[in-house]
């Protein structure tokens, strides 16, 4: 039975919203110029690319169901489980399911830790056991692993290739018919980077992801590839669930900030008088309170209020993410003084602007001057401020989970994953690969957000942009 959290719900308004402002930037050609120049950098295109494959990640967690309850001893059985799986659950289903008894060290075959066994004489002997899962198909693991590792990573580097050249070749072969030009010449335009749009970033970036993602795709279905935590699961199939967590992070709570720092900067800036020292008093106020002080007391708040209505939620799934959108909201609202503070500076410039006196001097309301004459000014701003914002929500997300008034417990997430990791590295043999994908899944994700960020600046920036235009221009005239 398919199920909509509230932050599916967010997510698909989130879509929606997109595509509504894609049409809208296609029939007007000064938004379409600036998107064009994001579209030329190299930079941006290939993180954009990167963050395509984890936003595509992160669409397939939020497509929510419960299954159906399984038939037992022959009676058919009606109703749906309490359980909620999303489609990411069905299709890691082999590496959700196949847990093993606790740690495991990435590709291993035996458990991380000595057991103690009896052996058919009756003596007792402490050895590394064998898992369930990882490598059982090997008859034996000392003589066959290397062997069947090898061959597991060149068949998924040769699918990968594979899909990497079936992919070149329609992007190629659909730019040949577009350009009217032949498939060789198509081929060596992009590969010089002579395209308006950057299609050689994209495929490279696209390659590097492939020639990853095969052997690992190939790995997994043999070995815990990332191994395995405390409680026997899959670390791989923990990072890849992680990924929803930090894109609702860093999505929703910008887009809960954006109202009110939109509307209350160009309202203080535009109205002035005891209307800007109001706001001023607001964001002043606010911004003197530290952040995880407010945080914190904001979220225990919510806790509480969670833990004393359980009849509020049918399901854990919809009370955990009821604090995950609590969470996104207390973010968003004590990180919404910034651009409200760099939109009021904005505003008190342009409203002694000729354009904007005009409109006053032919009598239009202030509501109608703040809509149609400051607001798309400042849409630049507004635009760069939200991509900028992702990646230190991500991170914030992180550390408040860290230290404990982050995420619900049962919600999975790089700061809860670094957080158990932390625990782990104390022990003795230290476990470590906990950590280190979860920072390295996460760098990659606020890395890819910041250059694409960078690329948005730059495009979006009057200034930037007016230099790309005048330096072309200079060097004609010299």
């Amino acid at each position: 039975m398919p199920i909509v959290l509230w932050t599916d719900a967010l997510i698909f308004l989130l879509i929606a919203s997109a595509i509504g402002a894609g049409f809208y930037v296609i029939r007007r050609e000064y938004l379409l110029a600036s998107w064009r120049r994001v579209g030329e950098s190299r930079a941006g295109m290939a993180s954009l690319t990167v963050l395509a494959a984890f936003i595509a990640i992160g669409l397939l967690d939020s497509l929510h169901y419960r299954p159906r309850l399984d038939d037992v001893s022959g009676r058919t059985a009606s109703g749906y489980s309490s359980e909620v799986r999303s489609a990411l659950d069905a299709l890691l289903l082999p590496l959700r399911a196949g847990t093993e008894k606790t740690y495991s060290a990435p590709l291993a075959t035996h458990l991380y830790a000595r057991e103690t066994v009896e052996l058919p004489d009756g003596s007792q002997t402490r050895v590394f056991p064998r898992l369930q899962h990882g490598g059982a198909h090997l008859e034996n693991p000392e003589q066959d692993w290397g062997k069947d590792v090898a061959a597991r990573t060149v068949r998924g580097l040769a699918f990968a290739v594979l899909a990497g050249l079936t992919f070149s070749a329609i992007v190629v072969q659909a730019a040949a018919l577009r350009w009217g030009l032949g498939w060789q010449v198509t081929w060596r335009r992009i590969w010089k980077g002579d395209t308006q749009f950057a299609w050689n970033a994209v495929l490279t970036a696209l390659a590097v992801l492939m020639l990853l993602a095969g052997p690992v795709i190939s790995l997994a279905g043999g070995y815990h590839v990332f191994g395995t935590d405390k409680v026997g699961q899959d670390v791989l199939y923990l990072t890849l669930k992680s990924i929803r967590t930090g894109l609702v992070i860093g999505t929703i709570t910008t887009l809960s900030m954006l109202p009110f720092a939109v509307a209350l900067g160009i309202v203080a800036g535009y109205r002035g008088g005891w209307i800007d020292d109001f706001i001023q008093y607001l964001y002043t106020t606010l911004n003197s309170i530290p952040s995880v002080l407010l945080i914190a007391a904001s979220v225990l708040m919510v806790q509480v209020a969670i833990d004393t209505h359980p009849d509020w939620f049918a399901t854990a799934a919809q009370r955990a993410d009821a604090r995950l959108l609590a969470l996104c909201l207390i973010l968003g609202v004590t990180s919404w003084t910034g651009l409200c503070r760099l939109l009021r500076a904005e505003t008190l410039k342009l409203r002694e602007l000729e354009y904007v006196q005009a409109a006053q001097a032919f009598g239009a309301s202030p509501s109608r001057i703040m809509g149609r004459h400051i607001l798309p000014n400042v849409m630049h701003i507004v635009l760069i401020a939200v991509v900028m914002d992702f990646s230190g929500l991500v991170l914030a997300e992180a550390v408040l989970s860290y230290i404990g008034i982050g995420v619900d417990p049962s919600t999975i997430s790089f700061g809860t994953m670094i957080n158990t990791a932390r625990l782990e590295l104390a022990r003795e043999p230290v476990v470590w690969w906990s950590l280190i994908a979860a920072f390295a899944f996460m760098f990659v994700l606020v890395l890819a957000a910041n250059l694409f960020s960078d690329a948005v600046r730059d495009a979006f920036d009057p200034r930037v942009a007016s230099r790309r235009v005048a330096a072309p221009a200079q060097e004609k005239a010299a």
